[in-house]
């Protein structure tokens, strides 16, 4: 575990072309970009969890059928602090850490006025967004960091809170077919109020009020949720869209405020301040888009946790809506380093399993329904809805499948009706182990996997012009526990799963979390024109990506 979880990864500041072997299409030309902690010791200090570790971004860049591969850690200020100081002083969610180790108890009590809302992280070690023409590095925090997807430099930090009123923010937004950004945030005892906003950043500006704004300056508040509780907000890591709608789960897995405002005068760990709350409900809040409200409906599950949403769509009066859910929040814990050892298979069967569950919520109650009946119609699913005397109504899922995470799909068919799942195969261990791809319509499935190989997310991207859903091909960059064994990048046919191509690199690469895939200009106008000749929303705004990322044609190892 040790090779993957413990050791810090060197960079590769220099494009290093890898060895191919196999055929990459000759359409595929751009950019893998991809982020995920790369360093958990600084000094004689070391980093409790495993989500805590200083980001390194890593990319592939494919031209030609050639790949080259580089890695620079994002030079945060967290990282410049905790390098000066050779130590760690920046605290993460699972670290709480001190800049002057010999402060005295009256000290310490006056720096931890200022950690009662703290000011977290900048570490965005979760994902890459694209918003207008700029590339951020995000995390859960309410920083991000603007990069240069070519280079791999850090830019400028960037506060939400200077244009949304948020201290904690997904990283998982969502993006329409123009490219404006979808996101949501938790503002955290404003104005005597707990809420969950959401908010809309523009993909440009209008040529009227550009003078070099950037997009972040017409953020607007899309639509604000308060909170069940004013001093335990929901932890949330996603959430869904329809055409119509938004979805998100206000789930029982909770921040306490008060403990957290007192958590650096205790010593503790922030995470130490997240419960999860099994007697609790799950609730359901679905947001049209055209009235920017929540419907009426009272809708709630089981309790559960919820990391990642798949997609969503709407049919016949309801909201069909697909997510990874657990039976609790163990998945969590087992990532913390000291569980990360010898013990570590034993310790994955105590993990929850993370099962694909499809719920139909209605958007309308019939008054004259009777209580206990079922309010979904559609057969597309047997999920229910049941009617409670309360004027409440009770979703059940129907589970889909059992063992998979870090779910993607063909981005043009996000809040639609859609029929494939490309995932991390985990089984009983929340470690990938295969590639799987997961057939809806059918409830079959196809996977990859090789001996001693970890597979990162897999990322799916369309052959242009096409007309299938799984036409493409799926990248995932792939590290092994075996020394003899390179890491590489993998290249599968998304139709049949069979591998097309893979590009090995001698480097410490890292197992990372999330991230995007940036096409060469041409690919990316012929993917724009696809999405807006269908309707469908695409991953992002492709216009100006040319040339992201593709180092010179001398540029060899």
């Amino acid at each position: 575990m040790d090779v993957i979880f413990g050791r810090n990864k060197r960079e590769q500041l220099e494009p290093l072309r890898a060895r191919v072997t196999g055929r990459i299409p000759p359409w595929l030309q751009g950019t893998l970009l991809r982020n995920g902690p790369g360093m958990h010791t600084v000094g004689d200090s070391r980093y409790n969890h495993w989500f805590d570790g200083l980001a390194l971004l890593h990319s592939f860049t494919i031209r030609d059928g050639e790949v080259y591969y580089r890695s620079k850690y994002l030079r945060s200020d967290s990282y410049n602090a905790n390098m000066e100081a050779n130590r760690i002083v920046v605290s993460e969610f699972g670290t709480m850490a001190y800049p002057d180790p010999c402060k005295n108890i009256f000290s310490k009590a006056f720096s931890y006025l200022s950690h009662t809302i703290p000011d977290f992280t900048d570490n965005c070690l979760i994902n890459i967004m694209r918003c207008g023409e700029d590339f951020y590095a995000t995390t859960e925090t309410n920083y991000m960091r603007r990069i240069d997807p070519q280079t791999l430099e850090t830019l400028e930090k960037v506060d939400y809170r200077k244009y949304v009123a948020i201290n904690l923010a997904t990283a998982h937004p969502h993006y329409d077919g123009a490219g404006n950004v979808l996101n949501m945030g938790t503002s955290i005892v404003d104005k005597g109020r707990t809420k969950y906003v959401i908010f809309k950043i523009p993909a440009a500006v209008p040529e009227a009020k550009r003078k070099g704004k950037s997009p972040l300056k017409h953020t607007e508040v899309f639509c604000s949720i308060p909170s069940r509780s004013l001093l335990s907000p929901s932890y949330y890591h996603s959430f869904g869209v329809t055409e119509n709608y938004v979805v998100f789960l206000e789930q029982p897995f909770r921040l306490d405020i008060l403990k957290m405002a007192t958590a650096y005068m205790r010593g503790v760990s922030w995470a130490s301040c997240m419960a999860f709350h099994r007697e609790d409900k799950t609730h359901i809040h679905i947001i049209d888009q055209r009235t920017r409200k929540p419907v009426h409906t009272r809708l709630y599950t089981d309790a559960m946790v919820v990391f990642h949403h798949v997609n969503a769509y709407e049919e016949g009066g309801c909201v069909v809506f697909d997510v990874i859910a657990y039976a609790d929040s163990s998945l969590y814990d087992l990532f913390y380093l000291a569980n990360l050892n010898q013990d570590f298979e034993e310790n994955c069967r105590l993990t929850s399993v993370p099962t694909l569950r499809r719920f139909a919520v209605p958007l309308h109650v019939d008054e004259n329904a009777e209580v206990g009946s079922n309010l979904i119609k559609v057969s597309s699913t047997t999920a229910t809805a049941l009617k409670e005397g309360d004027g409440q109504v009770y979703c059940q899922p129907e589970l889909l499948f059992e063992g998979l995470e870090l779910p993607r799909i063909n981005y043009t068919h996000n809040g639609k009706p859609y029929r494939y799942v490309f995932a991390a195969g985990v089984q009983w261990s929340p470690i990938p182990t295969k590639i799987l791809k997961y057939d809806i319509l059918t409830k079959s499935s196809l996977t990859w996997g090789e001996e001693s190989c970890w597979p990162a997310e897999p990322l799916f991207v369309p052959t242009p012009g096409a007309r299938d859903e799984d036409d493409g091909v799926i990248l995932s960059a792939i590290v092994s526990t075996d020394p003899q064994k390179l890491p590489f990048l993998l290249i599968l046919d998304a139709r049949s799963f069979s591998e097309l191509a893979r590009a090995s690199v001698a480097v410490e690469m890292p197992l990372d979390l999330h991230g995007l895939f940036i096409p060469d200009v041409d690919q990316a106008a012929s993917q724009t024109q696809q999405a807006r000749a269908s309707g469908c929303q695409g991953p992002h705004r492709p216009d100006g990506a040319g040339g992201l990322g593709l180092p010179q044609r001398d540029a060899r190892d």
